[in-house]
């Protein structure tokens, strides 16, 4: 009985081994296919920054060796290398930049090989989420996908901070309607988003395109954030009005409004879209451009000057030689018009052209060309050298008929002779 106990004991202990060897033998067989499936996309990566290694890895043990600093707002370089353990397709690297708000940007696709090295290249904005402090950490995450395989490099860590000198343009507000002739304000509000005091900060305002421009105005200075006492935004940020003047000629259309910030460390320009209307495109308008008229005929043109603003503008007219205006100066009341006489003419035959300049202040409002066309004498002055001529010859022929019928007749002298028969 012993011995058959003991046999039993045996038996059991063997079933436990062999039980353990199985489930040892299937784990490690889910392990391996499990590794298998797992089989990463590449291997020995690296990843720079701006040039600077910020990730080595082996895929077993990853390391920073920089820890690297980026400006808030700023534009960063990344660079992936790697060496592809499998063949795959469609393959890409996308980059992430984790903070208080996400940045991703993802690389062209391309087709990988086993055993080759491939090097990519992304580009970053930094964002810009320092509300209130000087600095901040980031995480960078780059991730090499392909249709097949991937591979994830997670939390390489970044230094984000504010740029030593650095303006931000919060806002740039104009009228919603703005009328040809018409004065709008352009609110600008700034805020200092870097790490020094921003000293004697100037603003300017333009529509290059219409020659339009105000400034620079001193905006005044702007406090450092960590020079701030309570308050901080009434003393890093500060709000200004420039005024521009739409020209009254102006087409309506969309214009790119231009604003210009700086001092001595720091330059900024950002632009703005406006549309401004004009319901009269034209202010200066000539019904008659081209006459035509006899040599030595006064030709006369009318010339319209309209004044759509809602103050008195006045205009100043010159003109080529051969026309002269009725007026040199002339003011137009606000809403209203006026018309000046060019007048001219010319002894010599053909088209003769002649400009007239109209001017607001010193500023060239319209060039208008005169068309003269020149003929030969005109129907009145041939009539009357006819006439005259007529006259000559009348005269002429009178005088002949007074003469012939002047002369008196010679008396015929009789002859009485002696007849024979």
């Amino acid at each position: 009985m012993f011995f058959v106990e003991i046999n039993k004991t045996k038996k059991t202990k063997m079933d436990k081994k062999n039980l353990v060897v199985t489930l040892c033998t299937f784990a490690l067989a889910v392990f391996l296919v499990a590794s298998a499936s797992a089989t990463g996309l590449a291997s020995n990566a690296q990843v720079t920054v701006n040039d600077i290694n910020v990730l080595s890895s082996n895929m077993t043990a990853a390391v920073f060796p920089n820890n690297i600093s980026v400006d808030a707002g700023s534009q960063i370089t990344v660079k992936v290398y790697f060496t592809s353990q499998v063949n795959d397709t469609n393959v890409y690297v996308r980059a992430t930049l984790d903070g208080q708000s996400t940045v991703t940007q993802q690389s062209p696709v391309f087709d990988v090989e086993q055993g080759y090295k491939y090097t990519e290249v992304v580009t970053l904005n930094v964002p810009y989420d320092l509300q209130n402090q000087l600095s901040d950490n980031l995480r960078l995450q780059i991730e090499i996908n392909g249709d097949n395989y991937e591979t994830t490099l997670n939390n390489i860590p970044l230094r984000v901070q504010r740029p030593a000198y650095n303006v931000n343009v919060e806002s740039v507000t104009t009228p919603s309607t703005i009328n040809a002739g018409q004065q709008f304000p352009v609110e600008i509000v700034l805020k200092n988003v870097g790490y020094n005091e921003l000293n004697d900060v100037y603003v300017s305002a333009a529509i290059s395109e219409l020659g339009v421009v105000q400034g620079p105005k001193w905006f005044g200075d702007l406090v450092a954030l960590d020079n701030c006492s309570e308050n901080c935004n009434n003393q890093n940020t500060v709000v200004g009005d420039l005024y521009l003047t739409a020209p009254y000629n102006v087409k309506s259309g969309i214009y790119t409004l231009q604003v210009l910030v700086q001092n001595n460390d720091v330059s900024t320009t950002v632009t703005r879209q406006i549309a401004i209307t004009n319901s009269v495109p034209d202010t200066v308008l000539v019904a008659n451009p081209q006459q035509t008229v006899s040599s030595g005929e006064t030709a006369t043109y009318n010339v319209l000057l309209v004044n759509p603003t809602n103050n008195v503008v006045v205009y100043t007219i010159t003109t080529d030689s051969g026309v002269t205006p009725s007026q040199s100066m002339v003011a137009v009341p606000a809403g209203s018009s006026a018309t000046v006489t060019v007048s001219g003419s010319s002894q010599t035959q053909g088209t003769q052209t002649f400009n007239v300049n109209v001017y607001n202040g010193n500023t060239l409002v319209k060039t208008v060309p005169l068309t003269m066309n020149v003929t030969g004498s005109s129907t009145s002055d041939t009539v009357v050298v006819l006439t005259v001529v007529l006259a000559v010859i009348f005269l002429v022929l009178l005088v002949v008929l007074i003469v012939l019928l002047s002369k008196k007749p010679e008396k015929a002298t009789e002859d009485f002779g002696e007849s024979y028969y």
